[in-house]
């Protein structure tokens, strides 16, 4: 039996020698949700009870529970990232950085990655290409506009559509992080519309380690999601360093981790991962540019 290649080269490492890549994604939905008072045909189910409405009408309380997101949740992880001292990348819907523009503020102040998540948290995955092309380039414009800069990543709402890869390499994306087939970075063909192909980073992401865990059945408790995260992390540094390179995703939301219940299970992460020397903490932009300048398409 032949056992597949590492996904590392031989001899790759993240800068300064280290082994293992952590990537903090802090995704940015709130104020961006579906919501029948905002033209939407129906509303997002009630997040925390799993609730799905019989008709389309307005839950008030559903609403609250999403701004408690931005009011709470935002100011607790930017605390605990400043304390640690590291950079995230925050996977962010651009309509919600417009209605809080003091968190595109604080994401440039850090010196932290925007990455597009759409303009509105919307499924992509039934659009035409016009529709799709439409509907990423105004991510692109409003991130662009509350940030001052273009993303450079793009995470759809959970589905892609045959093309969303090509669209973005139409629109000079980096990196697409829509997949979960791996532990390291990778290449992919994109074909383009003369037929033709283009190489494209694909930052592998993660849901098992997803703070969405606190709600999905069987559903974790803080402690439970804390030490699965530290499992997932201790064993990816053992592997990293005999036998390549890897890195590690941790997804998280403002209204999710941001509750007082949980919010202590991230910060207790974040000690056990600075306890450990050879880790880069690192944006998926810097991962993605690093691997791009490292490792040429068609090496792996």
């Amino acid at each position: 039996m032949t056992l597949p290649a590492d996904p590392a080269p031989k001899g790759f490492t993240w800068p300064g020698g280290a082994k293992l890549a952590l990537s903090i994604v802090v995704n940015v939905e709130e104020g961006a949700e579906r919501r029948i008072d905002e033209g939407d045909k129906r509303p997002e189910p009630v997040d925390e009870l799993g609730a799905v409405p019989g008709k389309p009408i307005r839950i008030h309380g559903n609403e609250s529970n999403y701004q408690y997101g931005i009011n709470r949740g935002a100011p607790r992880i930017l605390k605990i990232l400043d304390k640690a001292g590291v950079r995230a990348t925050w996977t962010v819907c651009g309509q919600a950085l417009e209605k809080a523009p003091w968190l595109a503020q604080a994401i440039v102040a850090r010196g932290d990655e925007p990455c597009n998540h759409g303009h509105k948290w919307a499924f992509t995955a039934f659009m035409d290409e016009e529709a799709e092309s439409a509907f990423i380039a105004k991510g692109t414009g409003s991130i662009a506009a509350t940030c001052g800069r273009r993303p450079v990543g793009w995470l759809s709402r959970y589905l892609h559509t045959d093309i969303t890869r090509r669209i973005l390499k139409e629109q000079g994306y980096l990196y697409h992080m829509d997949d979960y087939s791996d532990d390291f970075p990778y290449w992919a063909d994109v074909e383009m519309k003369d037929g033709s192909t283009e190489p494209m980073v694909i930052l592998p992401y993660a849901i098992d380690s997803n703070d969405m865990k606190f709600w999905l059945s069987p559903s974790f408790t803080p402690d439970m999601w804390l030490q699965y995260a530290k499992n997932t992390f201790n064993w990816l540094y053992k592997e990293a360093k005999d036998e390549g390179a890897r890195m590690m995703s941790l997804g998280l939301h403002l209204r999710i981790i941001g509750r007082p219940g949980r919010i202590d299970a991230f910060q207790h992460f974040l000690d056990h991962v600075k306890a450990h020397k050879d880790v880069w903490i690192a944006s998926r932009e810097e991962i993605a540019q690093h691997f791009a300048d490292n490792v040429k398409p068609g090496d792996q």
